[in-house]
């Protein structure tokens, strides 16, 4: 296959996800089509390393994330990694998990959408979830099976569920262990929009072009101050005026508000 000249590949070799750059968005595929595009510890490390390269990117001002192929975004973990763990395995292997990729995510200062093109089940769901916001394709399926394997969500399915459906929902989600369609999702608010999979790309890319009109550093700023109001111990008013604050010595501020008085379109530096 071959692509346009203006798109960049990244140098680092891997096994398991596609990294592409183009126009200023880095899309990220995962590619275990065999296997449905199941996590493991190889697909997680190597999901770390690419968000935090195009994080580190300053020609990247949005990540879209997917899945390869037509039938699953992430059909779960790989179960076999795990079977045999005992107590103490387990929670390092919920630990090391959120910390490298789930909470990593959650907290990128680049903006991080979902793509979700099919099934997104346990592992799968709770990467999505960690994203910034989410759109699915029509044939998208999505759930938290765990509790049918005698284990729970550990990579953040008990908390980021609720937050963006509210507790009864998700309590029924996580005790059923069943899917919900994409039709479901949408009317729950874990997706923000449902097109035909064809559209999915284009239309994340078209998200990802509004966004990028914005400021970088603000759009970084915002990410931090609406997740503090999800954290425990931590006031999200008190975190929001310290990054309202931070703006105002910014480049990108001095150029907004001088565009703006100025009845220009902004330029934003990123800065």
């Amino acid at each position: 296959m071959r692509f346009p000249p203006s798109r960049k590949f990244n140098c680092m070799s891997y096994n398991n996800i596609l990294s592409e750059s183009q126009n200023g968005i880095t899309t990220l595929t995962i590619n275990r089509p065999s296997k449905l595009n199941a996590l493991n510890k190889v697909t997680i490390e190597e999901l770390h390393d690419a968000f935090a390269k195009a994080d580190q990117d300053p020609s990247t001002k949005a990540i879209i994330l997917t899945g390869s192929g037509e039938k699953a975004f992430v059909a779960g973990a790989d179960i076999s990694e795990f079977a045999d763990f005992d107590v103490a395995e387990g929670a390092n292997l919920a630990r090391q998990g959120q910390e490298i990729l789930f909470d990593f995510v959650e907290n990128l200062g680049t903006p991080v959408i979902a793509a979700v093109n099919g099934f997104a089940l346990g592992g799968g769901l709770e990467l999505a979830m960690s994203a910034h916001f989410r759109i699915a394709s029509d044939n998208a399926r999505m759930g938290l099976p765990e509790v049918s394997l005698g284990v729970i969500p550990g990579y953040g399915g008990t908390q980021r569920l609720p937050q963006l459906i509210g507790k009864g929902r998700a309590m029924e989600m996580i005790m059923t262990a069943g899917m919900i369609d994409a039709n479901t999702a949408l009317e729950y608010g874990l997706i923000n929009h449902l097109v035909a999979q064809e559209e999915l790309l284009p239309l994340a890319e078209k998200l990802a072009g509004k966004i990028m009109r914005n400021s970088s550093v603000a759009i970084a700023e915002a990410i931090g101050a609406v997740n503090a109001g999800y954290k425990e111990g931590v006031n999200g008013f008190d975190a929001e005026i310290a990054a309202f604050g931070n703006c105002f010595g910014t480049e990108d501020f001095t150029e907004g508000t001088t565009a703006f008085l100025e009845k220009r379109k902004a330029a934003f530096p990123g800065k």
